[in-house]
């Protein structure tokens, strides 16, 4: 039960420990070490020589207990910071962006601790000073609305004809590695793409996967995690899209990723029953 909370706890004051060692060790430990302060009780044991607080010791033995974890977490929190310090103005003690999304099973041991879970990249990243947690609960909120909210057709938000006849669409796919996605939404924003499809997916190319060891036993992965987005255009140019797209993904390695380009043959927004041009436009901008 104390294990439980603590991690809650940890977790609420946002402390990055994802497997609860500070609750197990830490927590548990000073809880342990308190406990015989408290419940000591002479003779049952040979090293049992003393009564603790509820057996009418006092506060003596309790207070020993008490400043023997102050002294310790004084000592280890001086000497850990030294070290700490010493690694990171030497060797570093951050890896790079890749190796967090990937996991450092791999970058650290080569395999996949693991391998019955699927990667899953954060690739909603932080938009105008919004969140991930945040546009996550703006997600719920939008669609737990209620069906009174639901506006009738013919009392919808009237349709301006910005039509533009022949008006050429396009869908443009690029898939990449995961931890390139932010980059790629912030130069997509700068040229004024106001809205993505973006998927996580499994396949392989040119780097054809990669062999790992599940219970001692070398296991060849060819599908590797990656990152698909789809953008539909048609009043931006294709091309400054693609030009885009190769500057912001390019760094001459295997795995900087493919641009797939298709026409559209139209585009219905349901809400207002625009298509094509109109479909694709953002009503706030135009």
């Amino acid at each position: 039960m104390l294990v439980v909370f603590s991690v809650l706890f940890f977790d609420r004051v946002k402390v990055d420990d994802p497997v609860g060692a500070t609750s197990v060790h830490l927590v548990c430990g000073v809880f342990g070490t308190l406990c015989v302060g408290l419940f000591a009780q002479e003779g049952v044991t040979s090293l049992s020589t003393v009564n603790g607080l509820f057996f009418g010791g006092g506060l003596k033995l309790f207070g020993i207990e008490l400043l023997g974890i102050i002294a310790v977490g004084a000592f280890v929190f001086v000497s850990t910071s030294l070290v700490w310090l010493i690694l990171k103005e030497t060797v570093g003690i951050r890896v790079s962006l890749e190796e967090e999304i990937q996991g450092l099973d791999i970058g650290e041991h080569g395999n996949t601790a693991y391998p019955d879970f699927a990667i899953v990249a954060p690739i909603m990243a932080s938009v105008n000073g919004t969140s991930y947690d945040e546009q996550i609960a703006g997600i719920q909120a939008a669609v737990s609305k209620p069906a009174s909210d639901v506006v009738s057709p013919d009392v919808a938000i009237p349709v301006v004809d910005k039509s533009r006849p022949g008006a050429k669409i396009t869908r443009i796919t690029v898939i990449t590695n995961q931890e390139k996605f932010p980059k790629l939404q912030s130069d997509l924003d700068k040229i004024g793409i106001t809205g993505l499809t973006v998927t996580n997916v499994l396949g392989y190319g040119m780097q054809k996967g990669y062999t790992e060891y599940y219970r001692g036993v070398p296991v060849k992965t060819r599908l590797l995690p990656k990152v698909k987005v789809d953008i539909v255009v048609c009043k931006i140019p294709t091309e400054t899209v693609i030009n885009t797209i190769k500057k912001s993904l390019y760094t001459g390695n295997v795995g900087d990723g493919k641009i797939f380009v298709y026409d559209v043959e139209n585009v219905i927004k349901i809400r207002t029953g625009e298509e094509g041009y109109d479909a694709l436009q953002d009503e706030d901008k135009e």
